[in-house]
């Protein structure tokens, strides 16, 4: 770092870099390291030069008549140099040593910059974010949320987010952030509420919605520090107790859904997946997702190792070792390497599959489907008096206290199972 001495303070003096030249017209800058000792400076100098070029970056950005970026890069410019962004508002009602402090900096040989004004005296003005271009920058911004999803879990993320902001933008219209009200969601709250009432439709329905709307709304304005006051609170509506899907009973299984020929039907993968659940209870979309590696056919016991490979599990419980009996076997031996038809789009699997049932006089009720085959293994667990430690573990559950020791082993798990097995 070239240091040099004018009276008794040191300054920092270097030439402006050309990558820099469009924003600063200056051939050389010079820094006041504002001290005396000469130790000091050459500490201090590397870092004020780091913020000069932080400077310059900032400024780089500034320069387009993109609002977002120039707002983004105001603010950049402002903590480069030592303050804190405000809007020009609250730049008036500060105290006014601070706010002499800013003007003198804005007007200094040092400064001599179009952001000047713009980051440290609140010129800057925020962008016009409208409802679907947040949903566009929550994309980027909840990049956090995707880490290790596969493409079809990134799928069904971002699906009822989408729905949410359009069926808001279909109530309110697509208004910029700034200008919604609470009127607007209280609108959105009624509109839902007649959809509930005319479409007999569930509070978990509009629930769901307005917790994602919230979800993009918060993220945007949190992330794009927009300091926007947005009245998104107690709008979700009162749930009533959820209504348990019934399961299939024992002889239906056996004698309906396991009689011969009455699933030749139904597309192949489709029907090994249902026959998997049957001894397992795995998720449907555990059983699409498997990988070649999570499936232990040539094992003494033939097991599936659920992991997160290419995947996130649904929950840190939901990884797990499951070992494979009659049907369940049989069906596995028949796809070896998984079930590529639905690892990626596991979406259709259950219509498929529900339709087929339907179709074929094959759902015990109306209420029933193909996850009701789920809670008909864990009742048949239950009556075989299996473990309650055991079972959560087997079905992929929170135990509801700390987890001591490794639970049941394989071999354990396979001779409590194999009695209660088609």
């Amino acid at each position: 770092m070239n240091i040099t001495k004018r009276g008794d303070v040191w300054h920092l003096r270097r030439r402006v870099p050309k990558g820099y030249a469009s924003v600063d017209p200056r051939r050389e800058v010079v820094i006041s390291l504002r001290t005396g000792s000469e130790t000091l400076a050459r500490e201090k100098a590397p870092v004020l030069w780091a913020e000069q070029v932080e400077v310059w970056e900032a400024m780089l950005d500034g320069d387009t008549e993109d609002a977002e970026a120039r707002f983004a890069a105001a603010k950049r410019f402002a903590k480069a140099r030592g303050y804190r962004f405000l809007d020009a508002r609250k730049v008036a009602r500060l105290p006014v040593q601070e706010l002499l402090a800013r003007i003198d900096l804005v007007a200094s040989d040092e400064m001599r910059d179009p952001l000047g004004a713009d980051s440290l005296l609140g010129g800057a003005e925020l962008p016009l974010i409208t409802v679907s271009r947040a949903l566009e920058l929550f994309w980027g911004l909840a990049r956090d949320k995707t880490l290790g999803k596969s493409a079809d879990q990134v799928r069904r993320w971002r699906y009822p987010h989408i729905k949410a902001v359009q069926n808001f933008i279909a109530v309110v219209g697509d208004k910029p952030l700034d200008d919604l009200t609470r009127d607007d969601f209280l609108d959105f709250r009624d509109w839902w509420a007649e959809r509930m009432a005319s479409e007999r439709l569930t509070a978990n329905s509009a629930n769901k919605d307005l917790t994602h709307l919230s979800a993009v709304l918060k993220r945007v304005n949190r992330d794009k520090r927009l300091g926007l006051e947005l009245p998104l609170e107690d709008l979700g509506f009162r749930q009533g107790k959820a209504a348990r899907r019934p399961s299939f009973s024992d002889a239906w299984v056996r004698d309906r859904l396991l009689a011969p020929g009455a699933l030749d039907g139904l597309e192949p993968q489709a029907r090994a997946i249902l026959l998997v659940m049957v001894n397992t209870g795995l998720r449907p979309s555990e059983i699409a997702a498997l990988r070649p590696e999570e499936i232990r056919l040539d094992d003494p016991i033939p097991h599936l190792l659920l992991q997160p490979i290419g995947r996130v599990l649904k929950t840190q419980n939901a990884e797990r070792v499951m070992p494979l009996h009659e049907v369940s076997l049989a069906a596995m031996r028949a796809f070896p390497d998984g079930f590529s038809r639905y690892r990626e789009s596991s979406a259709t699997l259950s219509a498929t599959v529900n339709t087929y049932l339907r179709d074929a006089g094959l759902l015990e009720s109306e209420r029933h489907s193909l996850y009701s085959l789920r809670h008909a293994f864990e009742d048949r667990m239950l009556a075989a008096e299996i473990d309650e430690r055991i079972r959560r573990d087997i079905m992929g559950h929170a135990l509801g206290r700390e987890r001591y020791g490794e639970g049941g082993r394989l071999a354990t798990i396979a001779a409590l199972l194999e009695p209660i097995a088609f």
